[in-house]
């Protein structure tokens, strides 16, 4: 199994990569195998839906204010993401976003986020620093 729970946490293999695509107002497009087996939720009730059906309340809207800022601008954002499951579980993710362009028009059309379990290093430093801005 590639998922496992602590209490209400959920953890996935360091070597599995969460992956999703969603079209330029942030609903999903694309949610691979593992993606739709943590979040809880069917495909067919991901599709459609904007991704932050997965913000978990701890997050700083700060967070995800530079993420949306920066991804628009045509930049890419590594960041640690905490996320709510349908059963509210949660999860962390050390996250890759990057805007996806038109190669004829050079123009942003969707994004592109590729998550790995974060480093629990890199959650050490996190938690108390998102706590202390959420």
């Amino acid at each position: 199994m590639s998922i496992t729970q602590k209490g209400e946490e959920l953890h996935f293999d360091e070597n599995l990569f969460i992956v999703s695509k969603t079209d330029l107002k942030g609903r999903i497009t694309y949610a691979n195998d593992l993606f739709i087996e943590i979040s809880g939720y069917k495909e067919q009730e991901l599709i459609g839906m904007p991704h932050n059906i997965l913000r978990h309340p701890d997050m700083p809207k700060a967070i995800f204010k530079l993420l949306w800022d920066r991804v628009q601008a045509g930049n890419e954002v590594f960041a640690y993401v905490k996320n709510r499951t349908k059963n509210n579980y949660y999860y962390w993710v050390h996250a890759y976003i990057t805007p996806v362009t038109d190669t004829k028009t050079n123009q942003i059309i969707g994004y592109h986020s590729v998550r790995r379990a974060p480093s629990p290093k890199g959650l050490e430093v996190i938690i108390p620093l998102y706590k202390k801005n959420a």
